[in-house]
């Protein structure tokens, strides 16, 4: 695929000044949320030199999991204590709650008890976006959760992030342009290219910046798969608390939601209102 250069923001009346302060909404994320998303990052990579006996074990677990995950199969907690190994079977509960955690964070993904007799879980995409069922290659890593956190800190900014604010939130992550991660690959490439053309981010230059600077707004597709009200509840989910904290931007999303909703329903009213005429 061509790739594009990023556009101009259409329309001279904003002001270059709107998309060059200081980024204050990020501080919804408090420092401990900040700090404990890069700890599960070190944990499910097994080369990080900080990886100690137990994040060595989520490390392992969290790769089988993906691996099931890819194949659309159920996993028991049998076949995951084969991979931890029954000898540390009085640790598996926090082992799997760990996995479980950077799987949610880290990769999109939840794991959901279906048959609690077996103990057999499935895993799911957190939201509907369907960017890694894509992805054909087994052994690649779920990229959905660094979507969600990045469209979430855009929905956090008031709909439009600069692009500088948003790696600034990354790199507390242990995420850097231009810097290889075990997940995500290249960064950059990622972020301004890749979903850039899958249409889930709309990378655009602020008008008149000398030096330039670009901002992130969501996609169309972004739009079409989740919806404000998702994400929040996932960001709300990482921050251990309720979408209703969030405040002005919980109102938004329900706003949003049901305007969705009411999209949604007016063509078929119209479809409904043609065919009583026609009779």
């Amino acid at each position: 695929m061509q790739l594009q250069p990023a556009a101009e923001i259409p329309g001279p009346s904003q002001s270059p000044q709107r998309y060059m302060a200081p980024s204050t909404s990020f501080g919804a994320f408090g420092g401990q949320e900040r700090e404990e998303a890069s700890s599960l990052q070190a944990s499910a990579d097994p080369e990080s030199l900080e990886t100690d006996p137990l994040d060595e074990k989520v490390s392992n677990l969290v790769h089988y999991m993906i691996l099931k995950y890819r194949l659309r199969k159920p996993i028991t907690r049998a076949e995951m204590l084969k991979v931890v190994s029954k000898r540390d079977k009085s640790q598996f509960p926090v082992i799997f709650e760990k996995a479980c955690k950077c799987l949610e964070v880290i990769c999109g993904i939840d794991v959901k008890e279906v048959v609690p007799a077996t103990q057999s879980y499935v895993l799911i995409n957190s939201l509907d976006l369907t960017y890694d069922e894509m992805l054909g290659d087994l052994q690649s890593m779920p990229k959905n959760g660094l979507l969600i956190i990045i469209l979430g800190l855009i929905f956090l900014e008031g709909n439009c992030a600069l692009e500088q604010n948003i790696w600034e939130f990354l790199n507390m992550l242990g995420v850097y342009a231009g810097r290889e991660h075990f997940i995500y690959g290249e960064p950059r490439e990622l972020i301004t290219r890749t979903w850039v053309q899958e249409n889930y981010l709309v990378h655009q230059r602020v008008p008149n910046s000398d030096p330039p600077r670009y901002t992130f707004m969501w996609g169309p597709r972004a739009h079409a798969e989740t919806s404000k009200l998702q994400v929040l509840e996932f960001l709300a989910k990482i921050k251990g608390t309720d979408p209703i904290s969030f405040q002005c931007w919980y109102e938004e999303a329900l706003r949003d939601d049901r305007e969705k909703a009411q999209a949604r329903v007016a063509p078929v009213g119209r479809a409904a209102a043609l065919s009583m005429a026609r009779k």
